[in-house]
């Protein structure tokens, strides 16, 4: 049986490296939520009509899907509009349980799954264990700053949206800190995981 990881993180603490590690080095599959959320109103599927409903034809963009940016813009910062969005998409949390369900049965040794609510959600019902990526907060303001060319200000707008890493940390079976360089952060993966499917061979 597939041994099923939930990891998050806040943003710019790097959690897709982690999972792309895992993916080349470990042979895992993957699944990121944010991604996968975005195929749930493609246009076509009833949550595309739900969210022109609510928001307006400025966020179709010229290719004629929803411009992810122009929503964002709208919503960024606004716990009701955000909650709104939620609910147009539809039920995101029965897709995502069901998605879990299916990597237990999947071939591959490790099936990861990436999702910022990780902990708000009923996730970790399915996972075997959940992992949380942590870097202080000038280090990811400033790979914040560089990966998405934003001011200092920019940036420490989208980082104050964010859940301390500290008030996650309870929850998670790991806190995997990144502050160093990307080598140091590979090898605390390596360890990590074979700790994690030796303990898991044990049960």
């Amino acid at each position: 049986m597939t041994f099923v990881l939930g990891v998050t993180g806040s943003i710019a603490s790097g959690k897709s490296l982690l999972c792309r590690h895992l993916v080349e080095a470990h042979s895992a599959v993957h699944i990121d939520a944010d991604r996968h959320v975005h195929t749930m109103y493609e246009p076509g599927k009833p949550a595309f009509d739900r969210i022109v409903a609510e928001f307006g034809d400025g966020v179709v963009g010229s290719d004629g899907l929803i411009d992810r940016k122009a929503l964002g813009d709208i919503v960024f910062g606004k716990p009701d509009l955000l909650a709104a969005l939620r609910t147009a998409i539809g039920d995101i949390e029965g897709e995502f349980m069901r998605l879990l369900l299916e990597l237990k049965d999947d071939e591959a040794p490790i099936a990861v799954f990436e999702a910022v609510r990780l902990f708000e959600g009923p996730y970790m019902e399915r996972c075997d264990a959940g992992w949380l990526v942590a870097t202080e907060d000038e280090t990811a303001l400033t790979r914040l700053m560089a990966r998405n060319d934003l001011t200092r200000a920019e940036a420490e707008q989208r980082m104050a949206s964010q859940i301390a890493w500290t008030d996650r940390a309870p929850k998670a079976d790991l806190v995997l800190h990144n502050d160093a360089s990307a080598d140091d952060f590979r090898t605390q993966i390596d360890e990590a995981i074979a700790a994690a499917l030796g303990t898991s061979r044990r049960r």
